[in-house]
């Protein structure tokens, strides 16, 4: 779904955000957050209820977590974060933070971004565009609440697991530093 999303250059509209909220939840999300917690878990010995509050805990924080990265990798510092703040945006890649800014995007905005956006050649100045325009459209403010409301949720569900209160607290503890790397 990733690569295809990519390729096809699909960015606008609710296919894209849809696309795009899937990505995460299984690349993501079920991928490198959910199945990990879930093996651990399962070579403990836990059962199938307590594998189903990892599951519970661990979607919306591996969410949180892909749309933090995708935010640093539109804004993040690269000397902090390792990776470019401008690759993203010249390979198209279609994020749930990109679909969002085409959706609340206003007309003027929507042809600048679909000019810069996915361009090889795009340069800093021009990016600093797309930047601006994320932020502007309120797309920006959108994604971090959303990572704040699941955050929220995983913390919630991490609470009321009925495992020892050093593992609850270890593991919010790796939530929140997975979610406010860039802080």
């Amino acid at each position: 779904l990733d690569v295809i999303a990519q390729a096809s250059g699909d960015s606008e509209g609710r296919a894209a955000l849809a696309r795009a909220l899937r990505v995460t939840r299984l690349k993501t999300a079920r991928y490198s957050v959910v199945r990990p917690m879930q093996i651990g878990a399962a070579l403990a010995g836990a059962g199938q209820p307590l594998l189903a509050d990892y599951a519970a805990a661990g979607e919306p924080l591996g969410d949180a977590y892909q749309l933090r990265d995708d935010v640093l990798g539109v804004f993040g510092d690269p000397a902090r974060t390792g990776k470019s703040a401008i690759d993203d945006l010249r390979q198209g890649k279609v994020t749930v933070l990109i679909a969002v800014a085409f959706a609340r995007a206003a007309r003027r905005q929507q042809r600048a971004l679909r000019e810069l956006f996915g361009r090889a050649d795009l340069d800093a100045t021009e990016a600093a565009s797309i930047r601006e325009i994320i932020v502007a459209c309120g797309a920006l403010d959108t994604i971090e609440q959303r990572i704040e409301r699941q955050l929220a949720a995983a913390l919630e569900s991490f609470a009321t697991m009925p495992i020892d209160d050093q593992a609850k607290d270890a593991l919010a503890a790796l939530a929140r530093r997975a979610v406010r790397r860039s802080e």
